[in-house]
């Protein structure tokens, strides 16, 4: 069940919130039926004011903080936790250091669901444009690192279109197809984008991420855009990624990893994003299947500090019962709380994805005829 935004139209809770034909209203007054159908009109009328507005040449469309502070927005669960938030990530490293074999191995288990390294993963189909490969040299090197434990959620394409060729109807008819995809990733970047000589604007670099970006949002997956660093060497690693600044701003963050010598099996994931935290992972080569091992992060794992209510929530209304509907007020009262109704609403609204994640309860705040009303059921975790 997914989460809906406050819309104009007041959202139907259950069929008995409908109104019913007048053959069937046996306790209604003439009254009563005159005043809903006022309430249908006036609704009416300001659906068609908004719609005039919106054709207004002049319409600039904002959000107040009221209603954003209403807003219970969809939960939005990273395929691994503490690595990889929904969003577009460019991937980064010089030529052969590793980078599409840290590629398939991401692939391989989110498509698999198996824990990668200390991070819990959730299972989802993924695509592999896997552009600078053949299919023979795929399965070898699948084979050498995963044997014969094959997956039917990992899927290839060893060319496509561009980005402004046709890529993205590709794309969409990929998602139409296989609608549990959490993961594509694009390998290379360089792949994808059309012909423009040697150097790119940061207006041509911005651009060409943020329509990427703009089609992993629609569908609310992570991309992942493999890409290298440029030779110059730089005291912020991310500043070594080959082009503008324009492909870090238009991404939601990068992974960039490195070696200090060639040869060597060791290795640094330095890792950056909007909703992500910054960490250095330290890992090493496995020589013989070819798979980056855990070998000791700088940065812990972050973790939330504790949310009394989410858990207060859980015990209180959960031990017995399923589901739990009524007013802010009604649930302060419920749970025994000082706290106020509104102060509540916006505190759950807030906590929406982490009461989910971490309790398996959906929240929603709607309005309805009687006023806002608070609804809170239980609900198993997709794996996707």
């Amino acid at each position: 069940m997914e989460n809906k935004k406050e819309m104009t139209i007041p959202n139907v809770s259950a069929a008995t919130d409908t109104e019913q034909s007048l053959s069937k209203c046996t306790d209604n007054s003439i009254v009563n039926q005159n005043m809903d159908f006022k309430g249908y009109e006036q609704t009416f009328e300001e659906m068609q004011r908004e719609i005039l507005r919106q054709l207004d040449p002049s319409y600039l469309k904002t959000v107040s903080m009221t209603t954003l502070y209403d807003t219970v927005f969809e939960v939005q669960t990273p395929l691994i936790d503490g690595l990889l938030q929904r969003g577009t990530y460019l991937f980064v490293g010089s030529p052969k250091v590793g980078k599409s074999f840290m590629m398939a191995q991401l692939a391989y288990h989110i498509s698999t669901g198996t824990q990668l390294w200390e991070y819990k993963v959730r299972k989802a189909t993924v695509l592999y444009f896997a552009l600078e490969d053949d299919y023979q040299r795929l399965q070898k090197r699948l084979f050498q690192m995963f044997g014969a434990k094959e997956t039917g959620n990992l899927y290839f394409a060893t060319e496509c279109k561009t980005v402004n060729g046709g890529l993205e109807e590709q794309i969409r008819g990929f998602m139409r197809e296989h609608p549990d995809t959490g993961l594509i990733i694009i390998d290379t970047l360089k792949r994808v984008r059309e012909a423009g000589g040697a150097d790119y604007s940061y207006a041509s670099d911005y651009d060409v991420v943020a329509r990427l970006k703009a089609l992993a949002d629609s569908y609310k997956v992570s991309m992942l855009i493999v890409h290298h660093t440029r030779k110059q060497k730089s005291e912020d690693i991310f500043d070594m990624i080959s082009g503008t600044n324009g492909l870090m701003g238009a991404a939601d963050g990068a992974f960039v990893l490195s070696k200090d010598k060639r040869i060597s099996n060791n290795a640094t994931l330095d890792v950056a994003g909007r909703d992500q935290q910054d960490m250095k992972i330290h890992l090493v080569r496995d020589s013989e299947r070819l798979v980056w091992n855990f070998a000791k992060s700088e940065t812990e794992m972050w973790k939330e500090p504790p949310e009394p209510l989410l858990e207060k929530i859980a015990d209180t209304l959960f031990s017995e019962s399923d589901r739990w509907e009524g007013t802010a007020s009604e649930l302060c009262e419920r749970l025994a709380v000082d706290i106020k109704p509104n102060v509540l609403s916006l505190r759950l609204s807030i906590n929406a994805s982490r009461l989910f994640r971490d309790y398996g309860i959906r929240y929603q705040n709607s309005r309805t005829h009687d006023g806002r009303k608070v609804s809170l059921w239980k609900e198993t975790e997709q794996t996707a």
